[in-house]
């Protein structure tokens, strides 16, 4: 059932940008897992400012397109700590992450039309 719109979508957003920049400090994330860490801050606030947005601005990314990164980036933030063997605070933060925007993609509404005005 989706039930988060548009605009608390975007606070969220924004939420996810803080988390991934504050994660190298907050966690001790080093080398590979804090670049990516804050290249995810990077690309997430991106994304988010030139997203279209229900009565959020007139951002060139459709929000269902937003949506379908989000997808992507969520799955790969899940695989990724397996894939490239990582253990301890990283696995878990960047797994924590997967899961998180995992479950936000799936409660979000990415219709366009939904919220609106008439």
């Amino acid at each position: 059932m989706r039930m988060i719109p548009s605009g608390l979508h975007r606070v969220l957003d924004f939420a996810t940008v803080i988390a991934f920049a504050a994660a190298p400090l907050l966690f001790h994330l080093t080398g590979t897992a804090a670049i990516l860490a804050y290249l995810l801050a990077g690309v997430h606030l991106v994304l988010t400012l030139l997203t279209r947005f229900v009565n959020g601005g007139n951002g060139v990314v459709p929000l269902a397109v937003h949506g379908m990164i989000e997808l992507v980036v969520g799955i790969v933030l899940v695989v990724l700590p397996f894939v490239l063997g990582w253990s301890g605070i990283a696995r878990g933060f960047f797994l924590a992450a997967g899961v998180v925007i995992l479950a936000v993609w799936a409660l979000s509404i990415y219709d366009a039309r939904a919220g609106a005005p008439a």
